[in-house]
């Protein structure tokens, strides 16, 4: 018999505020963290917008002298985990700190140091490398630092798929504390790719909207004028318990967690399954695991990305797993206001959703405005809906065809 896994701690770092509080009231309220890129000069640039992630100083979390030895990634990742750890009210003991696995990842790593390495390689010379450049990099050290800061001496790794790399992080945390290889897991993801180069790249995959007046416009899922994703960045931690030592210690209980499964789509390197049997896959594997009916599904957070060929392609892999019913649920993507933050989006994504179950409340499709007859669910137009969430359904796909679906549900005793 599997263990009961629940979330009792949530820490957010995003485009639309840093802590859960800021992030929820204006996910609530509809609110776009997408602005002008200001990081760095667009000039020639066919984007010039993302999602930055706006007031975060390091040092607010993190000693003066280690955050030089930090990509903004693991900045990211190290102020979510100290929020997550506060919000769930948990001071571990060693015996705690020995049972806690670490599961955060990214897509991409610490992009901003290799670009500006890279600079001071061809500009300076081989000798002027920084020593850190390695450890600065690698998508491993998110999961790697947060043990080194917080204690934790339980299973750590980072898996990677892409945009569904912190969803296969928490479904991987789910499953070690489920099946009694550990009793707590920090799960989640992490990226910073807003540099001229991450921009560049997607440019020329043709995946970014264009959209770039007015910004905060641009990220239309599921709108028949969507045009491609909007870059985000931040991190999004949760705290994984197992639910008896939740109780014990009078934890506060968002959502317990009863469902994961992951498919491949094994057709193209970028675009999904024109059929959308991967997702499919993911889908009925999470509602297997989680021991439901698909008519017991309440709400979707959708993937949702704002691409021409994602958001078609989900909502036809969500009708062929919920029929007629999936016409009743409300499909909603957390992308339209703080865009597409990669290899974080699964696990920031996945913080609204168990917000959601706990308040009640389901996030809107911000906008979405003129509707695409492929496109033809109920995408929680413009506006929040007050809503009795029972299991919540989170899908999150990435490139190379890989998926990953959750479910949540609204914790009883």
């Amino acid at each position: 018999m599997k263990r009961r896994v629940v979330v009792t701690g949530v820490g957010v770092i995003s485009p639309v505020g840093i802590g859960k509080d800021n992030f929820w009231r204006n996910i609530k309220e509809g609110k776009s963290g997408i602005s002008y890129i200001s990081k760095f000069s667009t000039d020639g640039f066919p984007t010039k917008i993302a999602g930055e992630v706006k007031d975060f100083n390091p040092e607010d979390f993190i000693d003066k002298r280690e955050v030089r030895r930090l990509d903004r990634f693991s900045q990211f990742v190290i102020a979510a985990t100290k929020l997550a750890l506060e919000d769930a009210g948990w001071n571990p003991t060693e015996e705690e700190k020995e049972n806690t696995a670490v599961l955060v990842t990214s897509g991409i790593g610490g992009f901003e140091t290799l670009e500006n390495q890279f600079k001071i390689l061809f500009e300076k010379g081989v000798n002027r490398v920084s020593p850190f450049l390695i450890p600065m990099v690698i998508i491993n050290i998110a999961s790697g630092n947060i043990s080194i800061f917080f204690g934790f001496k339980g299973p750590n790794y980072s898996p990677v798929s892409a945009c569904a790399s912190s969803a296969h992080a928490i479904g991987l945390g789910y499953r070690l504390i489920s099946w009694g290889e550990a009793d707590f897991a920090i799960v989640g993801g992490s990226e910073a790719s807003i540099t001229p180069m991450g921009i560049a790249g997607f440019c020329a995959l043709q995946a970014l909207s264009t959209q770039n007046d007015p910004p905060e416009k641009a990220s239309r899922p599921f709108d028949a004028k969507r045009d491609g994703f909007v870059m985000g960045e931040g991190a999004g931690v949760l705290l994984l318990e197992e639910l008896s030592h939740a109780l014990k210690r009078g934890a506060p209980i968002y959502a317990e967690i009863v469902g994961f499964g992951s498919s491949d789509d094994a057709y193209h390197i970028t675009a999904p399954d024109p059929e959308g049997n991967g997702a499919v896959l993911a889908m009925k594997r999470a509602i297997k695991d989680a021991g439901i009916e698909p008519q017991e599904v309440n709400y979707i957070n959708a993937h949702g990305t704002s691409t021409k060929l994602n958001d078609k392609i989900e909502t036809l892999a969500i009708k062929k797993v919920f029929g007629d019913y999936a016409y009743k649920i409300p499909v909603s993507s957390t992308k339209s206001m703080i865009g597409h933050l990669l290899g974080a989006a699964g696990a920031v994504e996945s913080i609204a959703t168990v917000l959601a179950i706990h308040d009640g409340i389901v996030p809107p499709t911000i906008n979405y405005e003129e509707k695409d007859p492929d496109c033809d669910l109920d995408y929680v137009p413009n506006q929040a809906r007050k809503w009795d969430v029972k299991y919540a359904l989170k899908n999150s796909f990435g490139f190379g065809g890989q998926n990953a679906t959750l479910i949540f549900k609204k914790y009883e005793e």
